[in-house]
């Protein structure tokens, strides 16, 4: 902590002696500051010592926020790779803000539904080839987006991103406020939050094919979903011309039961071999929504837009479903002990090669990005809300089967490091 000074320490006048008469000081001022910051350490060890955790958190986020933003914000290197690295122990690191306050998702508020294991709060990413990754620096964030609309769309896990991002910048001093949500204050399809201090505003649009769909996609009782991948999902893309920060986030439901339309015409299928269409897969039509997506951002009107492409976050599933141990680990794995593999490495591949090819046709018109989260969200099975995405999973009368989140992650938790990076990809757009 830095030295205390005086509380005018601009002031003109000449120190008085000791000895010297001066109405309104009892002690001389050096002496006077060096009891004040006395007081305040004694306070800060009688608050660590004896306090509450949530009194904690309360009095010393705000605190941590200041401090974070003001001394420790480091100018992001051009060449760092942040896709790749581990994840080290830093106690405290994710316990920023608090998810009830902020208005989260209630299955993703982990702490306020009781999940005991708090230790998935104390880790942080370190990029390979020791690159840094500062903490978020919530002052920083609003001076790169002043004046400017960042969306966030996509899947749940846009939506997920975009909850995180407010809680980070709500635990600092410039207040927000939500001036847009769902008809239904259960739904989280849309939501718009205004910052007014620097003129931002933060939105998440649901579209988790990022085209239009219907069926299973608003309806889960139904046994597929109908994606038409010559349409964009028209909420997000009528008001593309609005975002200055879009940030597409897709890819779990290119996995699940989909038909796949050209207009009318049915092109093929995934998962539904009773169908009678051809079995088409899931990159190809993730390929052509990216790309589409992609075209309408950086067509007209997208001259100095940033796009940010994010990679599968995948999940953690390693039971059935409704087991309540299917994601129970408590720890990160190691480098080395969980590879991307599998249906996530090609979503990435797709997104990787997708962001590289309209960088290439847009000729640096807009500014492209890829937040590349795969790898350091395969290492977090620890971070998920698992059965604690109900209130006392495991109280009395419980029942033994239960659905559990195994893909989403705890706020605070694990995604909070997405909107780091996404800082610093910010911070160096050009």
């Amino acid at each position: 902590m830095g030295a205390c000074q005086p509380l005018h320490p601009h002031s003109a006048q000449k120190p008085s002696s000791p000895n010297s008469a001066n109405p309104g000081y009892f002690l001389p001022r050096t002496a006077g500051a060096w009891l004040a910051c006395g007081f305040l350490s004694l306070a800060l060890l009688h608050l660590l010592c004896c306090s509450p955790p949530g009194t904690q958190q309360a009095v010393l986020s705000p605190l941590l926020q200041y401090f974070n933003g003001t001394y420790s914000s480091v100018s992001p290197a051009p060449s760092c790779d942040y896709s790749e690295g581990r994840w080290v122990r830093s106690p405290g690191h994710a316990r920023r803000y608090n998810a009830t306050a902020c208005g989260v998702k209630d299955s993703e508020d982990c702490v306020r539904n009781g999940r005991p294991d708090t230790g998935y709060l104390d880790w942080r990413w370190q990029p390979a080839g020791g690159c840094p990754l500062p903490a978020f620096d919530a002052a920083a964030f609003l001076d790169a987006v002043r004046g400017r609309h960042v969306a966030f769309v996509g899947d749940s896990m846009a939506r997920n991103q975009a909850e995180s991002l407010v809680c980070l910048l709500g635990a600092s001093p410039f207040p927000s406020r939500l001036v847009h949500r769902d008809a239904d204050p259960g739904e989280f399809r849309f939501r718009r939050w205004a910052f007014p201090s620097h003129g931002v505003t933060v939105s998440v649009y649901w579209a988790p094919f990022l085209a239009r769909a219907t069926g299973r996609v608003d309806d889960y009782h139904l046994p597929y979903s109908s994606v038409h991948l010559d349409a964009l999902a028209e909420r997000w893309s009528s008001e593309a011309d609005t975002m200055d920060v879009a940030v597409l986030s897709a890819g779990h439901w290119f996995l699940k039961w989909s038909m796949f339309y050209n207009g009318s015409e049915v092109l093929g299928a995934h998962m539904l071999p009773d169908s009678n269409h051809t079995e088409i897969g899931f990159a190809s039509p993730f390929r052509e929504v990216v790309r589409k997506s992609l075209e309408r951002l950086l067509g007209s009107g997208g001259g100095g837009r940033t796009v940010v492409l994010a990679t599968i976050s995948p999940s953690h599933f390693e039971k059935a479903w409704d087991d309540p141990t299917t994601c129970a680990r408590k720890a990160p794995y190691k480098d080395g002990e969980k590879e991307v593999d599998g249906e996530a490495a090609e979503l990435r591949r797709v997104v990787k090669e997708e962001a590289s090819a309209a960088a290439a046709r847009n000729g640096g018109a807009a500014t492209i990005k890829v937040l590349d989260v795969t790898k350091l969200a395969t290492m977090r099975p620890d971070g998920h809300p698992g059965a604690y995405m109900h209130r006392d999973p495991f109280g009395p009368g419980k029942p033994e089967k239960m659905l559990n989140d195994c893909l989403h992650s705890c706020l605070p938790g694990p995604v909070d490091t997405f909107n780091e990076i996404l800082l610093q990809l910010l911070l160096t757009k050009r």
